[in-house]
């Protein structure tokens, strides 16, 4: 199982929320950039980086972190928060990186993102689903859908999706422990999915049950920044 660390930007710093929550902010480094060095110096080859201003602005802003880190290490980025239009995927494939992570938009305008996966590839987007209880949520997980999360995940492997990750908004930044239950339940109904799993991860133990349900990654944010699990510890993942 892949480990992909987390760094989520607002105002070009490295913060963290609690449940999505911008009033629950905590600064952790003020240089993305040096995160982002230290994770690859830990042997790890990806990373998730959310633009949290720009999923609140519902445009793409920090797109100079991406190019920095893009730029300066050799991290597979996938890049998320306020891909709204054309411009904006053109935006962040060019400052350098490698996938698109697209999710309120694949609720609310379906054919617009078919149209990106026709003009860019499918292969280039990172499908993210944000859960409640099941549930599809959105816009930040201030609203949450009627649509059932397994049949969001079908009609989009259909569309040629192959890789997606999967955030239970209640968990998320709470270090409670992620929904393993979930998660297996997903594995077991798309063997053929490069799935990832997102939120709650405080622990290698929950780590390694995340691995025993069958999920190709997990994206672990927090317990890192809160020295739950150590960089060393991740290294049980990376071969090193």
């Amino acid at each position: 199982m892949e480990i992909i660390p987390a760094i989520d930007i607002i105002d070009g710093k490295c913060v963290r929320l609690t449940e999505g929550d911008y009033s629950q902010k905590k600064i952790y480094n003020e240089q993305p950039l040096e995160v982002a060095r230290m994770f690859e110096d830990a042997g790890l080859k990806r990373l998730h980086l959310v633009d949290l201003d720009g999923a609140k602005a519902g445009a793409v802003k920090n797109w100079k972190v991406l190019e920095a880190i893009a730029g300066k290490t050799s991290l597979v980025i996938d890049f998320g928060g306020g891909i709204k239009t054309e411009q904006d995927v053109a935006i962040v494939f060019n400052s350098g990186a490698a996938l698109a992570t697209v999710g309120s938009i694949a609720v609310k305008d379906e054919a617009a993102l078919l149209e990106w996966f026709n003009k860019f590839g499918v292969g280039k987007f990172l499908l993210g689903a944000d859960v409640k209880n099941e549930k599809i949520a959105v816009g930040g997980w201030l609203e949450t859908t009627d649509i059932w999360i397994y049949d969001f995940i079908e009609k989009y492997f259909g569309h040629g999706i192959r890789q997606l990750f999967c955030t239970d908004v209640s968990k998320d930044g709470r270090l409670e422990g992620p929904s393993t239950e979930l998660y297996r339940n997903i594995v077991s109904k798309f063997p053929d999915l490069h799935f990832i799993a997102s939120g709650g991860v405080s622990s290698l133990a929950d780590l390694e049950a995340l691995q025993e349900a069958g999920c190709k990654g997990a994206i672990v944010g927090k317990a890192i920044y809160e020295n739950r699990i150590s960089l060393d510890e991740l290294k049980k993942f990376t071969g090193l």
